[in-house]
């Protein structure tokens, strides 16, 4: 799905073993189901947002982060929960998506406002 610039992800998280990021089909699936139409109409923008987030948030599980960007053309914005792979990690594995929906600007807003940001995008 693409790669993380490894020296901004690793001023919070300095144990990350790779730039690379995937996503397996049962996560697919995971998306498809429970944010219909996301994946189809809005994968071409998922390798930018593990690029160049907007904002990078504590997730609710270990060695994971929230990852937000709004596309000011179009008026889009989305939200990922990404999975950092960390040297304690089977070695086979990588940093993977866990989920990715797109977001209304309200909800952006407030996620901005209420969740503990790691990075932001200046």
């Amino acid at each position: 799905m693409g790669r993380i610039p490894l020296a901004l992800y690793r001023q919070f998280l300095p144990d990350i073993t790779t730039d690379e990021v995937i996503i397996t089909g049962e996560r697919i699936e995971h998306i498809k189901e429970r944010h219909p139409q996301d994946f189809e109409r809005y994968r071409q923008y998922m390798r930018d947002i593990i690029a160049e987030p907007d904002y990078i948030m504590e997730a609710n599980k270990p060695n994971s982060v929230m990852l937000m960007k709004e596309f000011v053309h179009g008026g889009r914005a989305f939200k990922m929960i990404l999975r950092l792979h960390t040297s304690v990690d089977d070695p086979e594995h990588k940093n993977s998506i866990i989920t990715f929906m797109r977001i209304k600007g309200d909800k952006y807003k407030q996620y901005a406002r209420t969740k503990k940001i790691l990075y932001k995008r200046v």
